[in-house]
C-alpha cells in the first residue's frame, strides 16, 4: 500500500469514528451503512477496546437487525469475553440468514472447543468440509488451523494444512506452514508421503522438494535430505533456506567441505549472520584449518559481541596451535561475560599452566571448585596444577578435600597415589593405587601422564602387572 493510500484509509476511519461518536452522543443524525459499522467495530477490536466494539455492534444491529455480518461480529466479541452460550445463540441466529459464511463455521467450532464439546466441534468441521468448495474451503481451513493452534490442538492444525496441500498442491502459504507443523508434530513419514505425491504431479515445485528434504532431515536420513535439497536449489538457485538446511545435513554427515560450500552460498544470498559464520568456522576447525576457523569465528563475534561462546571457540583454535597468550586474551573476553563458566575457567587455567604460570592457573581452577564443589574436572585440574608446580603437600590437601566432596572417584584415587609417591610415602601410594585399579583400570594412564616415573618403580610395576593378570577382562 502506498503512503497516500494509507493516509486516505486513515482519514476515512477517523471520519467514521467521529461520525459514530456524534451519532452515539445524539449530536448528529448522520447515517452509517452496514459496511461502516463493520469498519468501526474492527477499529475498536484492533485497539483492544472490546467494550466500545460491543457498543458499536449493538447500535449497528439496532439499525440492521438482519445483518449476519454484524451478528458474527457480536458473537466474536462475546467469545473474546468468554460468554460462550450467548455467542452460540447469536451464531445460530446468524446462520438462519447466511448458513454458508465460513466465519459461522469457524466461530461455532471455536465456541465448542472452548466449552470442551469436542464431538460437536468435530461434527461442524466435517459438515463444513462437505459443503465448502474452492477458495472458501481453503480460507476456512486456514482460519480453523489458527483456531486449533490457539487451543493447542496441534495435530488438527497439521490435518487442516494437509487437506489444503493435497487439494491445492501449489498453495505456497500452506506448503510453508506444513513444513513447520511437520517438525512440530513429528509427522515426518506422513509429510514424506504428501510431498512425494505433490512432486509426482509438480516436479518443479521447489517448496515441495524443500519440505520433503526437511522431513527426511527430521528422521535423520541426511543423505536423502541432501538429495532433495539439491533438487530444490536446482529449481531455485537462490533458495537460501535450502542451502542453510543442506549445510546442517552435511554437518550431521561430517562432510565438512561440502557444508562449507553450501553455507558460503547462504552468506552470498542473505545478510551476514553470526550463526552461519560460526557454522563455517566449526567446519574449518573439524578439518584442522584453525586459521580459517578463527577468521569465521571472529566474523561471527563481530556480529554478536555478547556471545561468550564465540570468544571461547576462537581461544580453542589458538590453543590447538599452542598460541597460549592469544588464547588467554579471548578467554578473558569470554569470562567478562560469563565469569563462572567451568569451561572457560578450565581453558584459561590450562593456558596459564602451559606458560608455567601455576599460581594464576590455580586461581582459575580454585574458582571452579569453590563455586561447584562437585565438579570433578575442576578438582582434577587444580590437583594437577599444584603437582606440576611441585607443591605436593598442597596437592595432597586438595586430594583429601576433593575425596570428601566427591567420594572415591577413580581419578582422585590415582592422583592421590601420584602425590603420595612424590612425597615419598610409597606404602600409602601403593594402597591408593590398588584401590584405584579395582575401581577403574582405564584411568591408570592419567596417573602415569601426571607422574611417569612411577612406572619405573618395581613395586608399582609388580602391582599393576599382577592386577592385570588376575583381572584380564578389565584390560579392554
Amino acid at each position: 500500500m502506498s503512503y497516500s493510500a494509507f493516509q486516505n484509509d486513515e482519514n476515512e476511519i477517523n471520519e467514521l469514528i467521529n461520525a459514530y461518536q456524534n451519532m452515539k452522543n445524539g449530536k448528529s443524525h448522520y447515517f452509517l451503512d452496514e459496511d461502516s459499522f463493520e469498519k468501526i467495530i474492527q477499529y475498536y477490536d484492533e485497539k483492544e477496546n472490546l467494550k466500545e466494539a460491543f457498543t458499536a455492534v449493538e447500535i449497528g444491529l439496532e439499525q440492521f437487525p438482519y445483518s449476519s455480518q454484524l451478528m458474527i461480529k457480536k458473537a466474536d466479541i462475546l467469545v473474546a469475553t468468554q460468554k460462550y452460550e450467548e455467542a452460540l445463540a447469536i451464531i445460530e441466529h446468524a446462520e438462519l440468514y447466511d448458513k454458508n459464511d465460513i466465519d459461522i463455521y469457524t466461530l461455532k467450532i471455536e465456541i465448542f472447543l472452548a466449552m470442551e464439546r469436542q464431538e460437536e466441534a468435530n461434527e461442524i468441521f466435517i459438515s463444513a468440509l462437505a459443503q465448502l468448495t474452492g477458495e472458501d474451503r481453503v480460507e476456512f481451513l486456514f482460519e480453523l488451523a489458527d483456531v486449533f493452534d490457539d487451543f493447542e490442538e496441534f495435530e488438527k492444525v497439521f490435518d487442516c494444512l494437509k487437506i489444503i496441500v493435497e487439494e491445492n498442491p501449489t498453495n505456497d502459504e500452506a506448503l510453508y506452514k506444513i513444513c513447520f507443523w511437520t517438525d512440530f508434530t513429528g509427522r515426518f513419514e506422513e509429510s514424506i508421503q504428501i510431498h512425494n505425491a505433490i512432486i509426482d504431479e509438480h516436479p518443479y515445485n521447489e517448496i515441495a522438494w524443500f519440505n520433503l528434504a526437511a522431513a527426511y532431515q527430521g528422521l535423520k536420513l541426511y543423505e536423502k535430505a541432501v538429495d532433495a535439497y539439491q533438487y530444490a536449489v536446482v529449481i531455485n538457485e537462490k533458495f537460501d533456506y535450502a542451502y542453510r538446511n543442506m549445510g546442517d545435513a552435511y554437518l550431521r554427515l561430517r562432510k565438512y567441505k561440502e557444508a562449507i560450500e553450501v553455507l558460503e552460498k547462504v552468506s552470498e544470498l542473505s545478510m551476514p549472520e553470526d550463526v552461519i559464520f560460526e557454522a563455517i568456522g566449526h567446519c574449518h576447525q573439524r578439518l584442522g584449518n584453525n586459521t580459517q576457523a578463527r577468521s569465521f569465528y571472529k566474523k561471527a563475534s563481530h556480529l554478536n559481541p555478547e556471545d561468550s561462546k564465540l570468544y571461547y571457540k576462537i581461544a580453542v583454535t589458538y590453543m590447538a596451535d599452542s598460541q597460549w597468550q592469544n588464547a588467554i586474551n579471548f578467554l578473558e573476553s569470554a569470562l567478562s561475560i560469563h565469569n563462572y563458566s567451568v569451561e572457560y575457567n578450565l581453558a584459561i587455567g590450562e593456558c596459564k599452566m602451559q606458560l608455567l604460570q601455576y599460581k594464576d592457573a590455580c586461581f582459575f581452577f580454585n574458582k571452579i571448585v569453590s563455586k561447584r564443589s562437585k565438579n570433578v574436572q575442576g578438582w582434577e585440574a587444580l590437583i594437577r596444577c599444584l603437582f606440576k608446580a611441585e607443591l605436593y603437600n598442597d596437592a595432597y590437601t586438595q586430594c583429601e578435600v576433593a575425596l570428601k566432596h566427591l567420594g572415591a572417584k577413580p581419578i582422585l584415587l590415582y592422583y592421590s597415589s601420584a602425590v603420595l609417591y612424590a612425597l615419598g610415602k610409597t606404602k600409602q601410594s601403593l594402597h591408593f593405587l590398588e584401590t584405584a585399579l579395582i575401581a577403574n583400570l582405564k584411568q591408570l594412564k592419567r596417573m602415569l601422564e601426571l607422574s611417569p616415573e612411577m612406572i619405573r618403580n618395581p613395586l608399582f610395576i609388580d602391582l599393576i602387572g599382577n592386577y592385570k593378570k588376575t583381572n584380564p577382562k578389565k584390560k579392554k
